[in-house]
């Protein structure tokens, strides 16, 4: 069974608590004004509950819209009613606070898994295909069987209750904790292939589309592990870098 939850009205972005009279902002912030001021809790975790969940995971990825390297994804199974203060979306987190929030998450957890998925599987399949592989991936190495997903805006083919979350990282617990565990995973990835590729400046943008990066890529091309079928990839004059050191 699966079922979709959306946001309250009164938080989409023309509600005028998000957007002053007058005011000329871009989308990107509107758009993080309405995410501050979800509540991050237990709402959605606690519905499962009722309807006989006893196993719940959140479901969460990181990466989709990065140039480089692999999509991640985590599943976290969570004791009833945890409470973690300044959980939320690891996007709007600062690196000290995420991956503090990451050993909290480690401690509290009754299971955590992870999988990544590299650009070469993107490539071939697509990355929201990609994405689902992961998510899914990383329920079924959960060492424990949840019996319902909390997911942020997906839903998987596994024989599982599920709840799609319209913005779920910043409104369940669950999610959140998958959003942290998953983002300090593939940052610290991402630094690790900066050592290897540091003409690309991974440390700092962590293969997303910045200015940085697509001027790295103008100056030396793309490398084997930039995902080629993304656009900024596609139209690049240069040729494929050196290979990844084996």
């Amino acid at each position: 069974m699966s079922r979709s939850a959306r946001i309250p009205d009164e938080f989409s972005l023309d509600a005028p608590e998000i957007q002053d009279a007058g005011e000329d902002v871009s989308a990107a912030t509107l758009k993080m004004r309405m995410l501050r001021k979800l509540i991050c809790g237990n709402k959605f975790e606690k519905a499962a509950r009722a309807k006989g969940a006893t196993c719940i995971a959140g479901v969460d990825e990181v990466g989709r819209g990065a140039l480089f390297g692999p999509v991640v994804a985590a599943a976290v199974v969570l004791p009833p009613d945890t409470r973690i203060r300044g959980l939320r979306d690891s996007k709007q987190l600062v690196r000290d606070d995420r991956e503090r929030l990451a050993k909290v998450v480690e401690r509290k957890a009754m299971a955590i898994a992870i999988e990544e998925i590299d650009s070469e599987t993107i490539d071939r399949v697509n990355i929201y295909q990609a994405s689902r592989l992961a998510m899914s991936a990383a329920v079924k190495k959960l060492t424990v069987s949840p019996d319902h997903l909390l997911i942020d805006a997906l839903r998987l083919d596994l024989e599982c209750a599920q709840t799609s979350i319209i913005y779920g990282d910043s409104l369940s617990i669950s999610i959140a904790a998958a959003s942290v565990i998953a983002k300090v995973y593939r940052d610290q990835r991402m630094r690790e292939f900066h050592d290897i590729y540091p003409q690309y400046g991974l440390a700092s943008h962590k293969g997303y589309s910045t200015p940085e990066h697509l001027a790295a890529l103008e100056k030396h091309g793309p490398c084997p592990l930039h995902r080629k079928t993304f656009r900024p990839i596609a139209q690049t004059s240069l040729p494929l870098g050196e290979p990844l050191p084996s």
